[in-house]
């Protein structure tokens, strides 16, 4: 999944990437209003943390226009503690949510898991023969064991799971994986494919490659024929 962070504060937008990285997510930034606007336009995003202070285009005229364009991307504003009226003009214009600062990482990362979780329209548990992933606790298990994935490995997994049978190509892995100013290059894209494919071969779950394209998680053989 991917977020846009738009911050002004370089501390909290740090701290922010970090550990939303940390848990798997690809993450992208916007220091003002005017890139987050930009950024919005350009790429699909399954959340925006929106900060209402930030400069060049308020926090509350993104959202606005993002509204505008009919996008239903989920939206997490941070406020000031000051900031009740812009509270309720965000929640509004159509946040939903919002996190005053300062405020706990534990709290937000709660609050992103829920949001995206909703978002998804998906049941929490995503099958795969043998192997299961956990949308929520973003977690994966093969044959009933908890398997030990890096973040990367993690991303790569989400993105297959949400195509399976069908091809995902090299810059479709990059795009995902990498958030503006990280570059994830094709080479890296097949290290992380083969450290993924060696922890899920022993379950039966296969990686494919196609061949100068990308790569397709195999349906199980008993969906086969659906």
């Amino acid at each position: 999944m991917r977020i846009l962070i738009a911050e002004d504060d370089s501390i909290i937008a740090d701290g922010l990437c970090r550990t939303l990285r940390g848990n798997g997510f690809a993450v992208d930034r916007a220091a003002s209003g005017v890139d987050a606007d930009t950024a919005l336009m350009a790429n699909n995003y399954d959340l925006l943390i929106l900060d209402l202070g930030l400069p060049k285009m308020p926090g509350l005229e993104v959202l606005k226009r993002l509204r505008g364009r009919g996008s239903v991307v989920p939206v997490l504003i941070l406020t000031a503690l000051d900031g009740t009226g812009d509270r309720v003009r965000g929640l509004d214009l159509g946040a939903d949510d919002y996190m005053v600062k300062p405020f706990e990482l534990p709290e937000l990362e709660a609050r992103v898991r829920a949001l995206t979780r909703r978002a998804s329209g998906n049941a929490p548990q995503v099958q795969c023969g043998a192997l299961s992933y956990d949308q929520v606790g973003r977690s994966a298990t093969l044959n009933g064991q908890l398997l030990e994935l890096s973040a990367r490995e993690l991303g790569l997994l989400e993105v297959l799971l949400t195509r399976v049978g069908r091809l995902v190509s090299k810059d479709q892995l990059v795009d995902h994986l990498c958030g503006w100013g990280e570059e994830v290059s094709h080479n890296a894209i097949e290290v992380y494919v083969h450290r993924l494919r060696k922890k899920l071969e022993s379950g039966g779950v296969r990686i494919a490659t196609v061949r100068g394209l990308g790569y397709c998680l195999e349906k199980p053989p008993e969906a086969r024929g659906a």
